[in-house]
């Protein structure tokens, strides 16, 4: 597998190269050379296969013989320990439930790949690395998870004070071992600014061997395609065109619903919905991109107001707005409209909607009052299990949410972080130190 820059202005590197390197030298972010459709057969009996059958002829298609079939066999059923069920909301409203793993969120499809697919490049090397990730919310929590106790692996993640989640706090900042947490006086951009400055650092990439786990990185992105594929599976019996709807900040995981398509997935139409950051809904309908400071909202995973995966999705159309238009549809939604879609939906229908599903669900109900004479089947992806933002859906319910056990075991560890202002010499003073001290050490 061959992956270029959407910059266009550095070498062509290796997948492994470009999932320990996480930014191209040029700013731009890595791309496969080549996605190639699947064969025929494999749609014609796609119902037939499991979750991992499916995910591992996508990857390695992908990646060709990079990994040796066994190895990444190995490595698809380590990562597709949970399921991702398609259900039924009402109609022909269904649901995407990607919150069955680790931490309770998507994030987790995407980290435990990439920590796998490190531990097997490192495997025969003598050498360290250090993953630098921003999250707005359960990317951190996912990657700490994932990459928890991973020999040669330190992880810093950057957080925004005060704009994450109570639960996805503590997931971030309870840790220990390997994994370090940095709350930052500031927002995702800010965050998302300094690691992308860091990696451009030529002192910090030379002497911390710097990667990313954020959805600019290739190995996050791949197994973002996984779940397309497996939730037409579970619908194709029924014989309709399916429409996605993604709640989107980054959109990372709509260019992961993209790629599937070039791939051959038969998708309608997807829908990429946004709270009040509604950057590329307004591109889609004004063919204007004008990235603008982000505004803080109770879906806060989608509080981006610069999306780095905008490149990857214009790069997958050659820029061509119109042929962007064919394929996506933007739609944006404020915190009032998300608060009476999750009241609704649950007195109505009894399903609890996390606020960015709610998002999600609001798209695809506009969606099919705009689209009345289609007969298709709609999937919201619902990104991270409700209980994760009991602060927000709870009064809006009427009623307490069980959290699972796996959250409620981490509620009386002590918190573990630094907290730091918004400036990138502050987190490269931060770095240096720490390797210093795990040097001398």
């Amino acid at each position: 597998m061959r992956l270029y820059s959407t910059n266009g202005k550095s070498p062509e590197v290796s997948f492994e190269e470009a999932v320990f390197k996480g930014l191209p030298s040029d700013n731009g972010l890595f791309m496969p050379k080549e996605i190639k459709p699947l064969p025929n057969h494999f749609f014609e009996h796609i119902e037939e296969l499991s979750f991992q059958e499916i995910a591992f002829e996508v990857t390695q298609s992908i990646i060709g013989d990079d990994i040796p079939s066994d190895d990444l066999q190995k490595i698809i059923n380590e990562v597709l320990s949970f399921d991702a069920p398609v259900v039924n909301v009402h109609d022909n409203i269904h649901t995407l439930e990607l919150f069955h793993g680790p931490t309770l969120a998507f994030k987790d499809f995407g980290a435990r790949f990439m920590s796998r697919i490190m531990g097997y490049f490192l495997q025969e090397k003598a050498q360290k690395i250090n993953i630098l990730v921003a999250t707005s919310g359960d990317t951190g929590s996912a990657v700490a998870q994932g990459f928890l106790g991973v020999p040669n692996i330190n992880v810093t993640i950057l957080y925004p004070k005060g704009k994450v989640s109570e639960i996805q706090e503590m997931q971030l900042t309870t840790n220990g071992q390997n994994i370090k947490a940095l709350e930052i006086e500031g927002t995702f951009d800010d965050c998302q600014r300094m690691v992308k400055s860091a990696f451009l650092d030529e002192e910090l990439s030379k002497k911390l061997g710097l990667s990313s786990a954020n959805s600019i990185n290739i190995s996050r992105l791949i197994p973002q395609s996984f779940y397309y594929f497996y939730a037409y599976a579970q619908l194709k019996k029924q014989g309709k065109p399916v429409v996605f709807c993604v709640p989107s900040g980054n959109f990372g995981n709509l260019c992961g619903g993209l790629i599937a398509q070039k791939m051959g997935l038969p998708v309608h139409k997807f829908i990429a919905a946004t709270n009040a950051n509604d950057i590329v809904p307004t591109y889609l309908k004004e063919g204007k991109y004008e990235p603008k400071p982000s505004v803080q909202t109770i879906s806060n995973a989608m509080d981006v107001g610069a999306p780095s995966n905008f490149a990857r999705m214009q790069n997958l159309y050659e820029e061509s707005l119109e042929a962007i238009r064919e394929d996506i549809i933007g739609k944006s939604f404020t915190d009032e409209q998300t608060k009476e879609a999750i009241k609704r939906v649950f007195n109505q229908y009894g399903y609890i909607l996390d606020p960015h599903g709610a998002v999600g669900y609001l798209a695809v109900e506009e969606y099919l009052k705009e689209n009345p004479s289609e007969d298709v089947n709609t999937v919201f992806l619902e990104t991270a299990h409700p209980c994760k933002f009991g602060d927000v859906v709870e009064p809006i319910i009427g009623q307490k949410i069980d959290i699972p056990q796996r959250l409620q075991e981490i509620v009386d560890r002590e918190k573990q972080s630094t907290l730091m202002d918004a400036n990138f010499e502050s987190l490269k003073s931060y770095l240096l130190n720490e390797n210093a001290e795990a040097t001398d050490a």
